[in-house]
């Protein structure tokens, strides 16, 4: 079995109790810097939607959204909480139904291996509109490899900029570092990566 499909596996078999640990988390600050960056009732693409909470909350500000998840268990929890068709397919496979306004990755591509992330973030930098916003966040450090049963990347200041410098036309604005808000979990730090995709000449 190789990371990606024990992370998914994770995933389907602790279903509840991560629903649990991250459904009711308080991230309205992120969500609305980045819904301030679309135009109004713009389309967003929720990559690694987990239990739908920030769909939900796109949603509720009266924007479209398609959301995917590569656990089957947490697709169909987000349909639940969303009633929107989550897509169950990992991200290597998805093919984005639309072109988007903005591509909201929170806590998600920290589970795909570093020397895979240029092709990935390039391939849904395709679908995102000119001057449109990707919002990334990963835990903050050096480790990457299995973590507590699924792969995960950790990353730096400087090795996202590496990453995101051998992708085109997607610029990086802004990067800030965070406490996570998870209840008991305020020493763990998270690097949040605020992209614009440059407008055509």
């Amino acid at each position: 079995m190789n990371p990606t499909e024990k992370t998914v596996n994770y995933y389907d078999d602790n279903a509840d109790s991560f629903l649990a640990d991250t459904a009711n988390v308080e991230f309205g600050e992120f969500q609305r810097a980045f819904a301030n960056m679309l135009p109004k009732g713009g389309r967003i693409l929720d990559l690694g939607c987990g239990s739908g909470r920030d769909s939900l909350a796109f949603l509720k500000e009266g924007f479209c959204v398609d959301a995917v998840d590569g656990s089957i268990q947490m697709a169909q929890a987000a349909r639940k909480t969303t009633g929107l068709p989550v897509a169950h397919a990992l991200f290597a496979d998805y093919e984005p139904q639309n072109t988007y306004d903005g591509i909201w990755a929170c806590s998600s591509l920290l589970h795909v291996a570093k020397d895979e992330l240029p092709a990935l973030i390039t391939k849904y930098t395709v679908a995102l509109k000119p001057g449109g916003a990707f919002y990334l966040s990963f835990k903050l450090g050096t480790h990457e490899g299995m973590r507590n049963g699924r792969w995960f990347t950790d990353m730096t200041e400087d090795s996202i900029r590496s990453v995101m410098a051998d992708i085109d036309d997607l610029s990086v604005r802004s990067i800030s570092t965070t406490s996570d808000v998870r209840p008991g979990r305020g020493t763990e730090q998270w690097l949040n990566i605020w992209c614009v995709k440059e407008k055509a000449r």
